[in-house]
This record gives structure tokens, sequence and C-alpha cells, in this order.
């Protein structure tokens, strides 16, 4: 008997030889008709592609399965769980680390400053922030701003699962060391991650430098430019314009 796929070997395989006809210079290829963004959320239902009984099948059931979370310590320091928001269908999905003090006060992912610069990546790329969707590896802030723990993360990632499976999106952005590690299960740090892309099962993604990143160092204008040239990946990979940008 052939040995049987899994849905989630069969969207990397076709995935993969995509990229080599194009990467080849084939052209034309009709890859908005082959529906790969329908293949990618059942990757991640389980090793025969078909879901659990009682696994959740939007975002709204999601959120009610994770409830009043609370499954580690962070539940004790936390105001409001943050959970995600955009578009329950986007095509592009952006993940963070965790909250910060304005998420954590209002409930709602990047919304400080650092939300503010990703706010402007998202519109640099010709993008309006309702067409995306945004969410971070962890619900909860994490007290200090400090790193989060194993166990934190371990309890938090399968919600965040959830949301790639029910979303299903073609191309995910991982912001920052934690997210990119997380996603990728890889120790290698953020400077090493970026600039390609990477896999999660079978759906691309590239790491970048988190917005806070670029905070902290905006006088460094050359990180800027680096997230722009990642943009400027995922823009191509979604066969969508690529704004010109003048570096000064």
């Amino acid at each position: 008997m052939p040995h049987r796929l899994t849905p989630s070997a069969m969207y990397a395989s076709l995935h993969s030889y995509l990229d080599e006809l194009v990467e080849s210079g084939v052209e034309g290829l009709p890859l908005a008709d082959l529906e790969l963004k329908a293949l990618a959320p059942q990757a991640l239902d389980g090793a025969d592609g078909a879901c659990q009984e009682g696994t959740p099948q939007t975002l709204a059931e999601i959120r009610t399965q994770l409830g009043d979370c609370q499954r580690c310590d962070l539940a004790a320091t936390r105001t409001k769980l943050v959970f995600g928001a955009g578009n329950p269908q986007a095509r592009l999905m952006f993940v963070g680390e965790a909250p910060g003090g304005d998420e954590d006060r209002r409930g709602e992912p990047f919304v400080g400053e650092a939300g503010a610069i990703l706010n402007r990546i998202i519109g640099a790329m010709g993008l309006k922030r309702e067409q995306v969707y945004i969410c971070s590896v962890l619900k909860c802030r994490l007290p200090a701003n400090r790193h989060p723990h194993r166990d934190e993360i371990e309890r938090c990632v399968p919600f965040l699962t959830q949301q790639i499976r029910v979303i299903g999106p073609e191309l995910i952005v991982a912001l920052g060391t934690i997210a990119a590690q997380t996603l990728l299960q890889s120790k290698e740090p953020i400077s090493q991650l970026r600039g390609q892309f990477h896999s999660y099962h079978g759906i691309p993604v590239m790491p970048t430098f988190h917005p806070s990143f670029l905070l902290h160092h905006h006088e460094n204008k050359g990180l800027f430019w680096e997230v722009w040239d990642d943009m400027v990946q995922v823009l191509t990979r979604l066969n969508l314009p690529v704004p010109e940008k003048k570096r000064k």
C-alpha cells in the first residue's frame, strides 16, 4: 500500500515545489486559484487532517475556551487578557511576544508606542491594520516586561496554534525573538533568523525585529530598512504590490 501523506506534508511539499518553480523563472502560475490557504488550517488539525471533536472552529470559540485564563501565574498580575484583533480571514498574520502596559489596560494588541510603529510598517506595505490579524504568543502582560518563562509559553501556545489554524494565513510575520523561536522551535537569535523565510506547518514565516526593538534603537535607521527589506519579501510572496521607498 503506498504511503499516505498527511495534509501538512502535502501542503509543505506543494508549497516548496511552487516556490522552486517561481525561483527558476516560471511565470504566470495561478497561485491564487490553487487555494493553498484552504489547506494550511488542515495541516494544524492533526495527523489525518480531521478536526478533533470539540476543537474550536472560530476565533470566538477559541476566546471562549480561553475564558478568564488562570493557567499560569501571569493571571495574577494582568489587568486584561489580550487575545488578538483584525481580520479573521487575513492572508497575513503578525505574531508578537506579549502585551505591554497599554495593551494590558485596553485589552488590544499593539496599541502603545510599539503598536504605532507596527501600524507604520503595515501602512508602508500598502495595507490597513483591519486587513491583517495581530496577536501574541502570550495573552497576558509580563511583569516588569521580563522575559517569559518556559511554562508560561507552553500554556499559551495551544491557543496561538488554534488561532493560526482557524485563520489559515498564507504567511506569518514573527515579530521578535520570542515569537520567532516559539513558532520555529529554534534557539537562534532574531538577527540570524530574519531576512529569510522559514516554515510553520507549511506556512511561510518571516521573522523580523520587534517594533519595541526599533523603538529602543530609533536612532539606528538601518534597522528600519532591514525590517522593510523583510516586508518587501513578504509582499512579494503574497503577490502584492511593493510600494517604492526612498532610502535617505
